[in-house]
């Protein structure tokens, strides 16, 4: 693995910032099922970067970035769901939907650049 690998890097610090907001929104009593959903989605995408890293072949590669890529676009939805039923501050989730839609992004260009480069 190469050093300073953003996507993991960006991915693992998101991972964080989604469990402490999981953290914060338990406090303020949100609704168990929907905070666990975002738990879930948003914990997963460093997840699933971190196996593809470890991938067996680039087929795999892609495969696992593919998950994590689906589960960032779940986690915006949850963010976005949060933000317009106004159960988080809407200054936290814009801040948290830009990160997403970063990783989205970098997420994205990693996937069709190796797709590109496996014909």
């Amino acid at each position: 693995m190469k050093e300073n690998n953003i996507i993991l890097e960006k991915s693992f610090q998101f991972s964080l910032r989604i469990l402490k907001l999981f953290q914060h929104l338990r406090e303020q009593k949100v609704e168990r099922d929907l905070c666990t959903q975002l738990l879930r989605s948003g914990t997963s995408i460093g997840a699933n970067v971190e196996e593809a890293i470890g991938g067996s072949s680039r087929k795999d590669f892609i495969h696992k970035l593919e998950i994590s890529y689906r589960e960032a676009r779940e986690t915006r939805y949850w963010l976005r769901l949060l933000k317009e039923g106004e159960l988080l501050d809407e200054k936290f989730a814009i801040s948290f939907i830009a990160d997403c839609d970063e990783i989205i992004k970098i997420l994205s260009a990693i996937i069709n650049s190796s797709k590109g480069n496996n014909s």
